[in-house]
């Protein structure tokens, strides 16, 4: 497994004001992510989560206009001083609907497309579109138009994009929001397979945490434009359950039940992020 190997990301008083807008979106964010780490990061609606995202790219401010302060650095580089097309470099971004981002006519053009735009060999570009398209589970599809795709296909060819890119961090903003549950399940899968052979960080925006929090290391909750924890996702989890219960995150079905259990002093063990973890603690407690 790939762990942290330094900071990748380092936020340091960051903040952030739209143009027109009466108030922050971003209110002295601090946060470092290490390479390799898997970061949830969730919050409710207009809480500020894509605004940070939207910072690691340089989205904010090249495209978003507004004011922004404090200190951002990705791989050692502050973003104030790179452009955007740099820092697609470093940081892939997979938006919630993938069909804002693939327009080409076929699969295989579509993930090519970032590479050419490198101006690396013909010989470079080959091999990162092969290599994407296998990493992304895409090969099958090469040949076919990204509009004749099913969503969960449409999802991993965005990645399968993103990947041709050779990015130190993806950024996956809310990618199970037109994906069924079995398909959810399979492209977080596929993502965190791809994070522990290459070591590449990634950062899932969410509000479902069950269909996240069995990958994720660390969650990472923000509101009102703030951070507001910070830690294990377990540990977080049954530290914060109630508290993040009131900001109407999705919460997994299973810790709202152990919760339960846990009030009622049937059992004492941290909340559980998914039932196989509910399942192996329930039997070492009936073993004992």
């Amino acid at each position: 497994m790939a762990g942290t190997q330094g900071e990748i990301i380092a936020a340091r008083g960051l903040g952030f004001q739209y143009a027109g807008s009466a108030s922050k979106a971003l209110d002295d964010i601090s946060i470092v992510i290490g390479q390799g780490e898997f970061v949830l990061l969730t919050g409710p609606s207009g809480c500020g989560k894509t605004t940070l995202c939207r910072c690691l790219n340089g989205l904010i401010p090249n495209f978003h206009p507004g004011e922004i302060s404090g200190e951002l650095l990705v791989d050692g580089v502050s973003v104030a001083a790179e452009t955007t097309s740099e820092l697609s470099r470093k940081v892939g971004y997979v938006f919630q609907n993938p069909e804002n981002q693939l327009f080409a006519l076929t699969v295989e053009k579509d993930v090519a497309f970032g590479p050419e735009n490198l101006g690396l060999t013909r010989e470079e570009i080959r091999g990162r579109v092969d290599w994407a398209m296998e990493a992304a589970g895409t090969v099958a599809l090469k040949d076919l138009a990204p509009y004749e795709l099913s969503g969960g296909q449409q999802q991993r060819v965005a990645l399968a994009g993103v990947l041709a890119m050779k990015p130190s961090v993806i950024v996956l903003d809310e990618p199970t929001s037109f994906l069924d549950p079995r398909t959810a399940e399979e492209i977080m899968g596929a993502v965190d397979d791809l994070r522990r052979e290459n070591g590449i960080t990634v950062i899932v925006v969410e509000h479902r945490l069950d269909l996240v929090g069995r990958y994720a290391e660390r969650i990472v909750v923000m509101d009102h434009g703030r951070i507001v924890a910070d830690g294990k996702v377990e540990d977080v989890l049954d530290a914060e359950f109630d508290r993040l219960s009131g900001l109407g995150i999705g919460l997994p079905k299973v810790s709202l039940l152990w919760s339960l259990l846990k009030r009622d002093g049937l059992v004492s063990e941290r909340l559980p992020t998914h039932v196989e973890s509910a399942v192996k603690m329930l039997s070492q407690r009936l073993s004992n």
